[in-house]
Order: C-alpha cells, then structure tokens, then sequence
C-alpha cells in the first residue's frame, strides 16, 4: 500500500497522462470516421463478430499460420500483455487498498503463478525480437525493394525507431514490476508459486533492510503503472496500436470471401455527375475499415512475402501501401507542437491535398497486381490491401482514363463482341465441333449448366479441357446444357482491370439469360467464372449455384459414374488462385487425380500457400510490368523441380495438372516452359478422361506431334486508287514487349497439322479484308513472303472475301497473342462486330483488282457504281504467273480476314500448285524459318473441283459496313473454282483507295472528361 503522498500523486499523474491517451485515441476514431461508408455492412449480429474476434486473437492462429519460430516469441508478448490487463489492474487497487491475492488458495496459486511466468516470456519474447530484428534479419523482412513507393517517415527509419522505443518501453514495464514483486517477496518471505520473482529478490535483495525493500517496491509501482499511464499518449501514434486495433479488425471484418469484390453501387449517376467519386483517388474516398486496416498493420511484412509481383522484383509491395497510409494519417494529424491540444483539420472534415498515387503506391505497382489474394490471407489482422489496389484502378479506369494501353483491347472486345479476345460471338460454339453437346434450346430442362466461358470457347487449349469434360459428362450420362452463343463474358477481367461499369453491363446481360434458363446448378471449368458467378452477380440480383468441375467430377468418380483405370505418369497440381484460395477449393482436384492410382507430387507452396501463375486481374491482357523475372517463370521453375526429383523420375512421363484456363496458358507459355517438351501440362478433366477411357479400352496411344512446318500463304495483291492511303507521319511505333494473351497453347501430347505462320500484331495492326476471288495458274512452288510493315493509326482497310471452303472442313486458327504498343488516345478498333446479320439486300463494295491483272467491263445492277451483289461461290485455283482476274457476280456471303499493307507494292506470292506438298516459308529478312504455330489446321488444296457449300445463315459471319471507293471498279462475271486455303494475307500499295460515303470510323475509348 502506498504512502498517501505517492496516492495523491500518482492519481493526479494518472488523470493527465490517462486524458492525454484518452484524446489520442479520439483523434484516432475521427480520422478512421473520415473513410467513406462501407458498402457492406459491418455491424450486424455483433455478438457473434465479437466472439469471432476474441477466437481469433486469443488462439493466434493467422499468426502462426507463417513464420512458426517468430510467430512463438511474438505469442509470449501478446499473451503476457492480455494478462497484464489484470495484473495492472490488480497492483493498482494494492497501492490504494488492502488488496492482496496471496497463494493461499487454488486461484492465488494459478493468477501469481501466471503473473510471475509471463512476465519473464514477455522478457524473452522482447529480446529474442530486437535481437532478430537488428543482428538476424531475414534477407526479405522488413526491407522493401528499390523500386517500392515509401513514405519520407519510412526512408528515416521511423520503424526501427519506433519499434525500439516500444521495447524499451516493454521491458522497463515489466522489469519494473518484477523488481517490485521481488522486493515484496524479500520482504514477506518469498512465494514458491512465484518463481521468477522469488529468485530476482533472493539475488537482487538478499541481506537489504526493510526500509530499502519497502522503497524498492514503491519504485517498482511507479515504474510498472506509470510507465504504462506515459505510454498512453504515445501509444495512438505507434505501431503497437494494433494490440487493441487488431481486433477491432477481426470484428468487422468482411463475411464474403476474400475473392468477392464489395459492390459499387450508384455507378452510373456518379458518371453522369460534374465531379464523378467513382473509386479511389485520395485517403479520404478509402472506405473507414481500409483506414482501420492502416492502425491495424503490424507491419511484419509476411503480405511482401508472399506476394508473386514482389517476389519477381516487381513495384509492388502490400506492406508498404498499409505503412504509407498509416505514416500519411499520422502526418496530416501532427501539429508543429506537441502540447497543441486540438484537433487537425482533416479530422474536422477537411480534404487531402495528395492522391494516394503520390505517397501510398506507385501506378506501376497498382497495375502489378494478380488479385491473388495472398497478401489477404496470411496478413495476421486481416487487412485487404487487394481491395484498396482494385478501387484505385477503378479511379484511374473510369474517371482519369489512365490504364495500360493493352487493356484497351480486351475492353473493347468485350463492349463489342462479348469476350476479351474480339472474335466473334457466332464463333463461341466452335470448340464443340464434332461432338454433340446440347444447347439449352435443344434440352431446356438440364440438370446442369455447363458455363463454358470465354478461354475455353476462343483459346485452343482451354478448348480441350471444354471438350474433355463434356465427353466425360456423356459418359457419366448427367442431363446437361450449355447456352452456347447465348453465354457472354463474365466480366472477371473488366472488374478486376477496374472497368466497373463494362463489368455490369456485361454481368446484367448474363443475369437476364440465366434467369430465363433458371439453372438448378451452374458448373464451370474456370474458377473466375465459378467465382463471379456465385460469388458476384448477387450483388446484382443473380443468385445462383455454382460448383467448380473438379468438384462435380469428384462426385461422378465417388457415385460410380466414372470407372478409371491407372495412370503412371508424375503429376504434380498447381492451385488456382481464384479455386483454392479465394473459394477453398483444395481437395476435390486432388481427390479425383488420386482416383487415377496416382500419387501425388505436391509442390513446396501449395494449398492456401500456392503461387500465382501471374494471369489473374487482367494480367493475362496486358504486358507485365518489369521484374527480375516473369512470375510464370518463377512458378513453373519450382514445378520442374518438383518434377525432376527422385520420386518423379522413375515415372514414365512427368505431368502439371491444373484446374484453371488461364493457369494453364501461363504455364504453358512461360519461357521456362520452352525447353521442357518432357513436362506437359493438362487440366485434371483432361487426366480423367484418359483414365476412363483406358478403363473402358478406348484409349489410343497418340505419337507425338511433329513440328509445325511454315507454310507459305498465298498472298492476294489489291490495287491502291492514286491519293490514298498513305501512311500517317503522326501513328505511332508499333508495339513494344509482350501480353500474357500472346502466346497459343502448345501441348506436346496432342498432334498438329501444318498450320501458316501468323505473325504478331500490334494494337493498330487488325485489318479487316474482303476480297473478290481470283483465278491463277497453278505453280510448283511458293515464293518467299513479304516483310509485312507495321501499322499506323490511318492504315485500317476493308476488303471482302467469299467464303474460303466448305464449312465442314473449315478450321478456326487459333487466337494469337498480341504485341502490343503505346495506344495514342484516339485508339481505332480492331475489328468492329457486327450486331446483325447481314442483309442482301445490302450493296458490297465493289471488288479489289490485283494490280497486274486485266478486268473486263461487268454488267451492273442495282445502285450505280457498285458491283452487283455476288452469290456463294467456290474460289478459282491459284495458277502461274499473271493470273487474269474476273469478277464474280454470283452472291457471296462477306468473311473477315487478316491481311497488313507493306510500305513499297512487292509482287504477289504465287501459290503451289495443286497436289504438290507447300514449301516452307522463307522470310524476306531472315533465313530461319518461322516459329511454329500450334493448335492450327490447314486443310490440303484439293485435287478436283470442289461442290459449293451454301453457309447456313447461322454461321454467316457479321457483315461490315460496305465502302465505296471513289475509283469505281466494275467487272464480269466467270465460273470458278473452290480453293482450300487458310488465312489469307493481303498486300497492296502504299497508296490505298479511301472511302467516300463512310467515314473513318471514331477511334477507340477515349479518356472520360467530366463535365465542366
């Protein structure tokens, strides 16, 4: 019990100190308030969110989920704190009353025995982390990258400060109490419950007075309690706040899961608005749980750890996007003196001067991230850095205009022709060729929708996993459907990019069919899908049942449906992002690969600790941002790995199952993944549906595929109309680096046909082509191709080309990524889609001459001045020479192709002659043939005549906008003769006949300007 001098004084010591810390904690709550409204709620069933709350802290389980040894001393620290919530409170009454828990009884043994052994696990925690933190750092802890944007308090070392500080603190703290317990023990004959104490008073004290004792305790009280009352007011501004932030946190954390993006309502009036708010641009449009995220941070760094773009050597860095808020926060707070007690003006309500761009996060760094999620869940107080990363994209998508130029292009692919890649809706049921897969016309009450989505329905090898699964499916005999040209884009891309507004519109057209179909359950082999689908469109209204295809397989292969048979490969499994870890999807893939008698490889990060194959938040549409390295290539170096050891190389082949499209383009496409053909990649239904048919004796062994060779293309030449066409000395440079998008899957196991060569194209280098069908001599060989020349902003072109060969034989060549370049604002379309169906009725553009050919006078018909409407027709074959070219007046449906002007008019390239194998392609600069093309088929020349085939007005590709040019061609009609031929690559002069009537269509997406 204390003297009453010391009671008297130590009461007013407590008042002021107690106030100070009280007003910091205030301040503190007014500017966490200042965030916008959360657009979840955050309060309801409070008591079930409190008792979440003490769980989670009290067992400390997301600390420990890393970092096991650190995570234990750290344990010591916090459990020695929550029990010193009553001790302190305990010693305090003892000073003012006659307030003693002795060991005389069972709760005095256990409350003393506590107090005297957390107090020494508090010591050691302390120690063991400054000892850590300044002799032993880790080679990644608490260091940032130099390409990482910090706070200045940051680059001054304010964190070690600061976390010295506080260890001083903690240690006069307790060292403190333990002197004063010790001297107390001396003094009344020791306790043996009370160890620690016991043997510092023996040592320490042995022999003293009582007087010098009865000090010593006095000193003890002092140091222990008002040390705690002084830290007080420095404790708001520290980043040991987070011992009471933390769990604030964990009780109004979000209940979605980590891969639900919160909703943004109001969209539009906030963009028919003068001054838009739409996303983030300054602390303030944060949402009041992102600040509380900020004061939550403990600032360990594990999300740096974990995060793929850091890993790879990238800007980004999640750590430093919390402490620079936090350090921006406490900034704006501060006044020049620190006795002034008042609040600052932001707490008042007040606006910030900078944009989080300038002190939180680099806009390199913001468009570096995947969305995996990794940085979410192991950040042991559950911030959601992602989260804040996605609203400022949204900021700088829709209000300031600023985004990678390559995204344009998969944003405006799915304005026009719902999927990212801008092909064709008519061409989304392609992948089924050959098979019979129902569409919900054909069976409207399925027992399953099969969601197909846009890779597996555009990208070669996500078309086999589609394929693979509806085979299984008919095996399996489940009642299913799939929507077929009716399915759009999600929108996962576009809401990811920051795109909200394309993601609704895309999302609401999707809601609309699939409240017409009513599904009783939606399967899908691409976790985004899966993901959006059930975990998003809620948001606006569509609730559906979501199950990915590992899941469903797993139930057909438990229920019997499926019989397998043994595989002996190696296989190792990769979790998707957007499966494992933002929907907890681990061991479905696994159960139904171990079906197949396979043991699995499981890789070093795995589960909930899986790295990111770097496609995730429109990565997959855009060039990576620079690094020491792609993060494809980091994850497919621990899959190799993985692979070559012991174990797997006993094995005959060596396998990455996945169980996402896009993780398998990336893998595959990964340079590290060049050089080795031994591993090839495939998704788990792909696996299983060799393992049943093997079971079933159906299996065929397939060779290997040979390597494509180039095939040289003929090349049609068009004749330019004097005064036109020429080049822009204003278009930009054509491409620089290369998109995720660029490369075909290339699987070694399945085989290919020669496929032409296609070159990469660059965002201004799409030319739609419609040319008239010539006749030329057969020769018997090819000449070289032509160097094709970049494209300029003036340089699109349309010419129209009849329909290349019987559909049945017709083969969709894959999509080929693109190189992309700086995209000027005014950025032209690619290719516009049609959004009718072509009329013939409609006038055509009258038909390219090549430039040494001989054209007749045509009879004419309906508007003067244009060609007569031609009827489907077969093309001529190629023959030698200067081939004479008529025209065709029998109608024929327009098709769009390929085709790029050179600089300077070259000669035509003359095609094979007929039942003669094509020669390779020889470039014009280089002697090296082409690189290889998989996933293509080219149909061989035929060897007779072909019968026409009449296109049923299903397949009939979308007609574009007809143009006239001023030099008005007319020609006669002559029979011709059908060629098999692929892509067709055109070339003209540099002096290219321009339109009259039709104007140059307006450019692409152009930065939003609010009104004025």
């Amino acid at each position: 019990m204390l003297p009453l001098s010391s009671k008297i004084l130590f009461f007013v010591f407590a008042l002021v100190f107690g106030g100070l810390g009280a007003w910091g904690f205030y301040r503190l709550y007014l500017r966490i308030r200042r965030g916008a409204p959360a657009s979840e709620t955050r309060f309801d069933v409070l008591g079930g969110r409190i008792v979440s709350a003490l769980v989670v802290a009290l067992t400390q389980e997301r600390t420990f989920r890393r970092r096991s040894t650190i995570s234990i001393f750290h344990a010591f620290i916090f459990y020695g704190f929550a029990y010193y919530l009553l001790v302190n409170l305990v010693d305090g009454l003892e000073g003012y009353f006659h307030f003693v828990i002795t060991s005389n009884h069972v709760w005095g043994k256990v409350y003393n025995s506590l107090a005297d052994i957390l107090s020494f696990l508090v010591l050691l925690g302390v120690v063991g982390l400054v000892v850590r933190r300044l002799f032993l750092p880790s080679k990644r802890d608490f260091r940032f990258n130099g390409k990482s944007l910090l706070h200045p308090l940051v680059k001054n070392n304010y964190i070690l400060r600061d976390s010295l500080i506080v260890s001083a603190f903690i240690c006069f703290h307790v060292g403190s109490r333990i002197l004063g317990q010790g001297a107390k023990l001396e003094l009344e004959g020791g306790d043996v419950w009370q160890p620690f104490s016991s043997l510092v008073g023996s040592t320490l004290f042995g022999g003293a007075s009582d007087s010098a004792l009865y000090n010593w305790r006095v000193f003890g009280y002092w140091g222990a309690l008002g040390s705690v009352l002084a830290f007080l007011a420095y404790f708001p501004y520290t980043k040991h706040i987070h011992i009471f932030m933390a769990p604030l946190n964990y009780a109004f954390k979000r209940t979605a899961n980590s891969g639900t993006l919160p909703p943004m309502k109001g969209l539009e009036a906030a963009m028919e608005s003068e001054d838009p708010k739409i996303g983030v641009e300054k602390l303030e449009d944060l949402e009041w749980p992102r600040l509380l995220d900020a004061y939550a941070c403990i600032q360990c760094n594990r999300c740096q750890d974990v995060c793929p773009a850091n890993a790879t050597g990238k800007a980004l860095s999640p750590a430093a996007l919390e402490i620079n808020k936090r350090m921006q926060l406490n900034e704006i707070a501060s006044h020049p003196s620190p006795f002034t007690i008042k609040t600052a003006s932001f707490e008042q309500g007040g606006l910030t001067e900078l944009p989080m761009l300038e002190f939180a996060i680099s806009e390199e760094a913001v468009w570096a991230c995947t969305t995996c999620g990794a940085c979410m869940q192991v950040c042991p107080v559950q911030d959601e850095q992602m989260l804040d990363i996605i609203d400022i994209r949204r900021h700088q998508v829709m209000v300031a205009g600023e985004f990678p130029p390559q995204l344009q292009s998969a944003f405006r692919g799915m304005e026009r022709a719902q999927n990212p890649w801008g092909l064709s809706r008519d061409k989304r049921f392609e992948w089924a060729d050959g098979l019979k897969v129902p569409t919900i016309d054909e069976n409207p009450e399925p027992d399953i929708i099969y969601w197909v989505g846009c890779a597996a329905s555009y990208d070669p090898g996500a078309q086999k996993v589609a394929r693979s699964f509806v085979q299984l499916l008919d095996k399996a005999g489940v009642n299913y459907s799939v929507l077929g040209k009716k399915e759009a884009c999600t929108g996962d891309s576009a809401r990811r990019a920051g795109n909200e507004f394309l993601y609704q519109t895309l999302a609401e057209e999707n809601i609309q069919t699939l409240n017409q179909v009513r599904p009783k359950l939606i399967v899908a082999t691409c976790p985004h899908c899966m993901n959006i689908i059930g975990n998003e469109y809620p948001q606006l209204g569509g609730h559906y049942q979501t199950m990915h295809h590992t899941e469903y397989l797993e139930t057909l292969v438990a229920g019997g449906q499926l019989q397998t048979a043994p595989l002996s490969a190696s296989v190792t499994y990769h979790d998707p992002c957007y499966l494992g870890r933002h929907n907890g999807v681990y061991d479905a893939p696994r159960h139904v690969i171990q079906s197949m008698g396979i043991e699995l490889l499981e890789l070093e990060r795995s589960r909930e600790n899986s790295f990111c194959c770097g496609a995730g938040g429109a990565q997959f549409w855009k060039e990576e941002e620079a690094g020491e390295q792609r993060i494809s290539d980091n994850r497919f170096e621990e899959i190799q790995n993985r692979l070559d050891c012991a174990t797997a190389a006993a094995k005959e082949g060596k396998v990455l199952a996945v169980g996402c499209p896009f993780c398998k383009s990336m893998l595959a496409s990964t340079p590290t993944k060049q050089g080795r053909d031994d591993i090839v990649i495939k998704d788990v239904a792909e696996l299983l549906l060799e393992s049943v048919q093997r079971a079933a004796g159906e299996w065929q062994e397939v060779a290997p595929a040979p390597a494509a060779e180039p095939v040289a293309v003929p090349i049609a030449e068009l004749p330019v109309a004097e005064g036109h066409g020429e080049i822009s000395a204003d278009a930009p440079e054509a491409v620089v680096g290369e998109t995720a998008s660029e490369v075909i899957n290339e699987q070694p196991e399945e085989p290919a046909q020669p496929a032409p060569t296609r070159k990469k194209w660059s965002q201004k280098d799409d030319v739609s082509a419609e040319v008239a069908p010539v006749e030329a001599e057969p020769v018997s060989r090819a000449e070289p191709a032509p160097t094709r020349k970049k494209w300029g902003q003036q340089d699109d072109i349309s010419v129209e080309l009849p329909p290349s060969e019987p559909a049945a034989l017709s083969t969709e060549a894959a999509p080929v990524r693109k190189k992309w370049g700086e995209a000027s604002q005014d950025d032209v379309s690619a290719a516009p889609v049609a959004e009718t169906e072509p009329t013939s009725s409609a006038a055509e553009r009258p038909k390219w001459k090549p430039a040494q050919a001989k054209v007749e006078p045509a009879q004419t018909g309906g508007e003067a001045g244009r060609s007569p409407v031609p009827t489907p027709t077969e093309r001529p074959k190629w023959q030698a020479n200067k081939p004479k070219v008529e025209a065709v007046a029998t109608e024929v449906e327009p098709a769009q192709i390929e085709m790029a002007l050179q600089a300077e008019t070259t000669p035509p390239v003359e095609a094979p002659a007929q039942n003669a194998e094509r020669p390779k392609w020889k470039p014009a600069t280089a002697k090296a043939p082409a690189p290889e093309v998989s996933e293509l088929k080219v149909a061989p020349t035929p060897a007779a005549q072909a019968e026409p085939v009449q296109l049923s007005p299903e397949a009939a590709p979308a007609e574009r906008p007809k143009w006239q040019p001023k030099a008005k061609v007319e020609a006669t009609s002559a029979p011709t003769q059908t060629v098999n031929i692929e892509p067709v690559q055109a070339k003209a002069a540099e002096n290219l006949a321009q339109p009259d009537a039709v104007t140059q269509p307006e450019t692409g997406r152009k930065k939003w300007t609010p009104k004025k």
